[in-house]
């Protein structure tokens, strides 16, 4: 445990500068914070109207406490939506104590685990919108700092979405990179100024440092418009995920070179990485991960903290630091997940404390604007499957909210 405490003392620093929209720990003895739609762990945090959203994280502790939850409607840009009453958007009451919980078992890191749905007994959200979930210890202050924060999307479906990707782009054909074109029918909504009154957001897997937000339409229709040729929507391809899965912590799982136990705590060491020169396909995830052991039941309790250890195998780069990523981390630049470079083996190497599962992760070079980019650690290929979202947001003039009224997604294999 003596570890835990020395991993988190960068992450306080750096929790500040983190988008507004990402779901995130802000204290040290909180751990996998997430969201789950609809029951899959490998959804994409939007959830349809009516359609069940799950709020959990764990506590590194057995000891009880009373953390209270804060719902609040965000704008299209994730800032707070003040032009609203709390009751216009949310029926029942708001901070809440968490009353589902449960304390781990027979796991060498105590922890707790802490549960919401929504909606429940307390609280239906009526809106259509972005929801951002604040959990506070013992009662709710604004004036205060929250422990956790999760973001989540709820959408109502009344503009179709169509989306297409290209590995014929508007840089290059078949080579690294691959270009989205999208058009929106507007249905029974009636928009006057598309490019006032319509906010989008364009996201490859997942991703918040790349995203493409409120680029105006190139073609306006009376019913509808369209982003086409636009080289703003060209994105690097990547390459696909790498993957482990530690069922056991005791026997070495997919990927994993070696299980150890040092210092009262289990350590899993991945098989080494580098750079590829060529496209392999391999099925993943696209950044995704799922707590799980080898029981496969109890999951969120019986599951085991370990520490992975990355290595990625390759000359030293200028130009900025790598990290580790997944939306594990949600793909950000934290202290924990940045690597360091060790001249006698000539690798990157990094340490995470992770809870027992499926986990899918990428190497990626910061730049100074916080864009992560895979061209030098992975490489980039037209052939990588990837997940590519649209969300579309509907403020027509005098209204006091973004409403999220159109929703697609597409992977570039062919899946919906």
């Amino acid at each position: 445990m003596k570890h835990l405490f020395l991993l988190f003392a960068g992450m306080l620093a750096f929790a500040c500068d983190i988008g507004a929209q990402v779901t995130r720990s802000l204290t040290e003895n909180i751990r996998t914070v997430q969201v789950i739609v609809g029951g899959n762990p490998l959804a994409a945090p939007v959830a349809k109207m009516g359609e069940p959203v799950e709020v959990s994280f764990d506590a590194l502790t057995h000891a009880y406490a009373r953390y209270i939850y804060n719902v609040e409607l965000c704008n299209a840009d994730w800032s707070p939506c003040d032009e609203l009453f709390e009751s216009d958007y949310l029926s029942g009451f708001n901070n809440q104590p968490i009353e589902d919980y449960e304390t781990s078992f027979n796991t060498t890191v105590l922890y707790t685990h802490y549960r919401i749905v929504f909606p429940n007994e307390d609280i239906q959200l009526r809106l259509p919108g972005n929801y951002r979930v604040r959990i506070y210890e013992d009662e709710y202050s604004e004036d205060e700092e929250p422990l956790v924060e999760a973001c989540f999307s709820i959408y109502s479906p009344e503009m179709n979405v169509g989306l297409h990707v290209s590995s014929n782009t508007d840089i290059d054909f078949n080579q690294r990179h691959q270009q989205v074109t999208f058009d929106v029918a507007y249905g029974a909504r009636r928009v006057v100024d598309p490019q006032r009154e319509l906010h989008t957001v364009v996201m490859q897997n997942r991703r918040w440092d790349n995203a493409v937000v409120d680029l105006p339409p190139n073609i306006v229709k009376g019913n509808g418009a369209e982003w086409t040729h636009r080289r703003e929507l060209v994105f690097p391809a990547g390459s696909e995920f790498h993957k482990f899965e530690i069922l056991d912590v005791r026997l070495n799982g997919m990927n994993v070179d070696r299980m150890e136990w040092l210092d009262e705590q289990y350590h899993a060491t991945l098989f080494a990485n580098t750079p590829q020169h060529n496209y392999t396909y391999t099925a993943d995830a696209d950044g995704a991960f799922i707590v799980r052991h080898s029981g496969d039941e109890d999951n969120a309790t019986m599951s085991e903290y370990l520490y992975v250890h990355f290595l990625l195998q390759m000359p030293w780069l200028a130009g900025g630091d790598v990290y580790v990523t997944g939306l594990w981390n949600n793909g950000v630049a934290d202290p924990e997940t940045r690597m360091k470079y060790d001249d006698e083996l000539n690798a990157y190497e990094a340490s995470v404390l992770l809870k027992q599962g499926y986990y899918n992760y990428q190497f990626r070079q910061m730049d100074d604007d916080g864009v992560g980019h895979t061209a030098l650690t992975e490489g980039d290929f037209y052939q990588t499957e990837n997940e590519y979202l649209i969300l579309i947001y509907h403020r027509p003039q005098g209204a006091r909210y973004d409403a999220l009224v159109g929703y697609a997604k597409v992977n570039t294999n062919g899946n919906n």
